[in-house]
């Protein structure tokens, strides 16, 4: 059996604070191919590898990855809200043989999604209940954050636990790539925020919108080149990176510190662990070649937007 891979940028700011017409429609063409490859592979179960921003994880108990039974999304920046389509037989045969290949993993009978998650699934199959899913938080936001050596291997053990299914397997990842918005840390931050990230007390409505104008105008920002404490998007990381998944080296990525990912891409560059995940499942298949590359420099989006398919 083979499987298929599509790995995408997300963004809270789509269709909010859209760049120029042809970039906009150079991004949506790439997602319409990606869709249409989706669709003509006519996967029997996507397995989807992304992070999450203080909505589903918080420092009470900050996993670096978790495996999803069941899974509801908050609806936050305008995405779906409610009931993901999650296999939960597939759900407990994944973990259960990730586990088995001696990899950590923390199993949510529960799990708390958001756009980040929700997002791919909109945009490559109209939906969160049109396809049976199994989700995967790999935490990319907050530190610490371990070596990425063993982000390969945890999507080594589930691309090699999904083989077990013989079933048609498309591995989505969500996030990156050079991106730095305004997320909010533990360390310094005022008591109620600090309080907030360590407990998960949900927001207010109110909160929440405050939240999401803050990420909108930080877009405005930077786009304006009015932005100094945000680090600009970095094209040559990005298509760097970009160049390693296409190679199928996926060893390279072992070298990859934390501290570097974070002064080439920004505080959220390491989102791009889902893709480690992603490709690294991919290739517990055998050796993959990449059938679309697509990438774009969005300030307005606060991302290094890339999307790439590939087959096993």
């Amino acid at each position: 059996m083979t499987a298929a891979l599509v790995a995408l940028s997300h963004t809270p700011l789509l269709g909010s604070n859209d760049p120029e017409p042809e970039v906009l429609a150079a991004c949506t063409d790439a997602v319409t191919a990606a869709r249409d490859f989706a669709a003509a592979y006519d996967p029997e179960l996507v397995v989807i590898f992304a992070p999450d921003h203080y909505n589903g994880f918080f420092y009470k108990a900050m996993p670096p990855f978790a495996l999803a039974t069941a899974a509801t999304a908050v609806g936050d920046f305008g995405s779906a809200a409610g009931p993901l389509s999650v296999d939960s037989a597939a759900a407990t045969a994944l973990a259960r043989g990730t586990l088995d290949r001696g990899v950590d993993l923390t199993v949510s009978a529960q799990m708390t999604v958001d756009h980040g998650m929700v997002q791919p699934l909109e945009l490559l199959f109209g939906g969160i209940d049109k396809v049976p899913v199994v989700p995967v938080f790999v935490n990319g936001v907050a530190t610490p954050l371990g070596p990425v050596a063993r982000v390969r291997a945890l999507g080594a053990a589930i691309g090699e636990a999904a083989r077990e299914l013989d079933r048609r397997v498309l591995f989505v990842a969500s996030g990156g790539l050079s991106h730095d918005p305004p997320v909010p840390v533990l360390e310094g931050a005022p008591p109620p925020v600090a309080t907030a990230l360590i407990e998960g007390l949900a927001p207010t409505p109110e909160q929440r919108l405050r939240g999401e104008q803050r990420v909108i105008a930080a877009g405005r920002a930077l786009a304006a080149g009015e932005a100094p404490r945000m680090k600009p998007l970095n094209p040559e990381w990005d298509n760097l990176v970009l160049d390693v998944f296409a190679s199928g080296d996926l060893a390279q990525v072992d070298d990859w510190t934390v501290a570097w990912m974070g002064t080439e891409g920004g505080g959220s560059a390491h989102e791009v662990r889902t893709w480690v995940a992603a490709f690294a499942a991919l290739a517990a298949y055998g050796p993959y070649a990449v059938r679309s590359r697509f990438y774009r420099a969005v300030p307005e989006w606060i991302a290094g937007y890339g999307v790439v398919t590939a087959t096993s």
